[in-house]
């Protein structure tokens, strides 16, 4: 688990193909993570990545041909700013939301315009992640824990602060940008339940017992 509070923007350094995975080497200074084994958790760019190799202030993750699809991953470079954050301790504080680093699809960016120092983006989304989206509730955009200010149809926008801007990649987006976005956990599981419980409903029996339960029947 994650919390979406990017430690530091590390820079690819590598990357090497190994069949139809890659190997990626990330150098993360000025995050230091000499504390690290392999087998750790760190997120790349909102991506849940598993260190395989790691110094003080580089490491080294296998990407699987289907995460290098479903996500942005497929599209670095040597020299690409990556996002970066390690997993979430139980003495962390929790300063975004809780996020699992899996995504659950790609936006894009359609807009920026500058709101008073700030940064305002517009990001499109795929239609079927749109009933996971509401102003003021939380989303996961390569890796950064934002806020919603507006919502509509399949669109919606973040007002970005210029700390954020200078310590993620997000300074860089431009209209056509893709990235990877991760929608709130709780909505996911409100969603699920809700879907369950209809189905439910669905196939109750209509016998004298439920008649009686609604109103329909006086008790026996």
């Amino acid at each position: 688990m994650f919390t979406g509070i990017v430690e530091a923007a590390g820079r690819v350094a590598r990357v090497e193909p190994r069949g139809e995975n890659v190997r990626l080497a990330v150098e993360t200074a000025p995050l230091s993570i000499a504390d690290s084994t392999p087998g750790d958790s760190i997120a790349v760019n909102g991506v849940c990545l598993t260190m395989v190799a790691h110094g003080p202030d580089r490491f080294a993750a296998d990407v699987s041909r289907e995460t290098l699809e479903c996500t942005t991953l497929g599209d670095l470079r040597a020299g690409s700013r990556v996002n970066l954050e390690r997993a979430l301790t139980l003495a962390s504080r929790l300063g975004g939301h809780l996020v699992s680093g899996h995504v659950d699809g790609l936006g894009t960016v359609v807009a920026r315009t500058s709101n008073g120092g700030s940064e305002r983006f517009t990001f499109e989304l795929p239609a079927g992640l749109t009933p996971y989206v509401a102003r003021k509730g939380s989303i996961c955009l390569d890796g950064v824990s934002l806020t919603i200010n507006d919502v509509t149809d399949c669109r919606f926008q973040v007002q970005i602060i210029p700390h954020t801007l200078a310590h993620t990649i997000i300074g860089e987006y431009q209209p056509g940008t893709r990235v990877n976005v991760e929608v709130d956990l709780v909505a996911r599981y409100v969603e699920r339940l809700l879907r369950a419980d209809a189905r439910a409903q669905t196939h109750a029996v209509v016998d004298q017992d439920l008649l009686e339960r609604v109103g329909f029947l006086a008790g026996r």
